[in-house]
């Protein structure tokens, strides 16, 4: 049966039908070595850490019972997705996480590789692959507590594809982090005329406002693709203060929290409170 399963989703993940865009790999080749000057082109992701680090722990340690003091994320294994330098798998494998951070842009790997071989303790909870979402599905399948996606929708090739990978490689339960821009006329002006062209928050180019997601159509996806929506997030960018905050309106950043549906038995339409009753009668005899 596995087998023939893995043999059922090898075919769509093709790469003629790839996740990954060519034009966004040659784009982000060129400030591979940039990802750890906290004052150069990626100021913003480094301090974008504030808001989303303590969003991904704490909503991880209010859905479970199990706290480890100074190693809350201890025994979760998150899957970090165009994990570009390892500016964010590195928070998170200090938090006590296993993080596998995969990225198709190959100097990325080798960038995130040598930052974190300056610290035992990430050495050993952090491993880095270049490679696509879809490249691991097949020997990932139901593999990861958490995936974290910020700030790649946006460069994706194809967002339907990415979200369904995403919900083959995690467990049952899971928990899927994402933070990305909306398409909206102000996410065009401030997020593309203002933070490139005039102001050179991020290098000229770095964005497409065709690949911007709105929340309504990434939670469509999610929904359909067996993933529960639980939290959507409005965030801002202070370019004077170099700080994000969150905010009411998703007009411009935002982030989600989806959470992978249970593994369920599809064999009976048996209500749940008989499941349970059954269950009870039967579990003596297993």
């Amino acid at each position: 049966q596995l087998s023939l399963f893995r043999f059922t989703v090898k075919r769509p993940f093709s790469t003629s039908h790839s996740s990954v865009d060519s034009k966004e790999i040659k784009k982000f080749q060129l400030l591979a070595h940039k990802w750890w000057d906290e004052e150069g082109e990626y100021a913003a992701l480094h301090s974008m850490n504030d808001i989303r680090v303590p969003f991904i722990r704490d909503t991880l340690l209010s859905m479970s019972s199990n706290y480890h003091l100074g190693n809350p994320l201890s025994g979760i294994k998150i899957l970090d997705v165009g994990c570009g330098g390892g500016l964010l798998s590195e928070p998170l494998g200090r938090l006590g996480a296993s993080v596998t951070g995969i990225d198709p842009v190959e100097d990325n790997i080798r960038t995130a590789d040598q930052h974190k071989s300056f610290d035992p303790v990430l050495a050993k909870r952090i491993q880095y692959k270049s490679s696509s979402l879809e490249e691991i599905v097949e020997e990932s399948m139901e593999t990861f507590d958490v995936i974290v996606a910020s700030e790649v929708v946006e460069h994706v090739a194809d967002l339907e594809t990415f979200i369904k990978c995403c919900s083959q490689v995690i467990k049952p339960e899971g928990s899927l982090f994402i933070t990305t821009i909306n398409k909206t006329e102000l996410s065009y002006v401030l997020g593309i005329v203002v933070a490139e062209k005039i102001m050179g928050i991020v290098p000229e180019g770095t964005h497409e406002w065709e690949k911007f997601v709105p929340p309504e159509e990434l939670e469509r996806l999610l929904e359909s693709n067996g993933f529960s929506v639980k939290t959507v997030s409005g965030m801002l960018y202070n370019p004077l203060l170099g700080s994000w905050s969150w905010v009411e309106s998703t007009s411009l950043n935002y982030a989600v929290h989806a959470v992978k549906a249970g593994a369920q038995s599809h064999t009976t339409d048996t209500p749940p409170e008989t499941d349970i009753q059954q269950h009870s009668a039967t579990a003596g005899t297993a």
